[in-house]
């Protein structure tokens, strides 16, 4: 049987990524997998293709639109520094923008570089691994912050 995590954008579209928090206009907002940042967070397509370029142009800049809209949610919804954006699609075949929430108490090693640097088994870590009873406060608070955009 087909899990959600096989097909993210069909299952967003049809209600069955319980990821999601908030449709925009341009794509879904969904809760990261891994928290090692607390607040991570992906924007998906409302349609399923691999690259930002395959829309266009008018979806182009609402996609990106709505990627800044769950930047500022999650800014909204942490205690963040900052946020970096990232669009890569070299290991997932489909657009996603990922919305790393930077902390001040990130260890320097890593703070000044991008997330991608940190230690390839955080990605895997089960103590990063989403929690809904340790993760659901922030996802909560970045929820109600895209509601209020919309």
């Amino acid at each position: 049987m087909k899990k959600w995590q096989d097909d993210r954008i069909g299952s967003a579209i049809s209600g069955n990524n319980p990821m999601v928090m908030a449709e925009l206009p341009g794509g879904f907002a969904v809760y990261g997998d891994v928290q090692f940042l607390p607040g991570y967070s992906v924007l998906l397509p409302k349609k399923d293709v691999n690259s930002l370029n395959n829309l266009s142009m008018q979806d182009q800049t609402i996609f990106l639109q709505s990627m800044s809209f769950l930047g500022e949610a999650v800014l909204k919804g942490t205690n963040a520094t900052r946020i970096n954006y990232d669009i890569l699609g070299n290991t997932d075949n489909f657009l996603h923008a990922h919305v790393f929430p930077r902390y001040a108490t990130e260890n320097t090693e890593y703070l000044s570089k991008p997330v991608w640097l940190y230690p390839s088994t955080y990605w895997s870590d089960k103590r990063f691994q989403y929690n809904p009873n340790r993760d659901d406060v922030i996802r909560k608070k970045i929820t109600k912050a895209l509601n209020e955009f919309l």
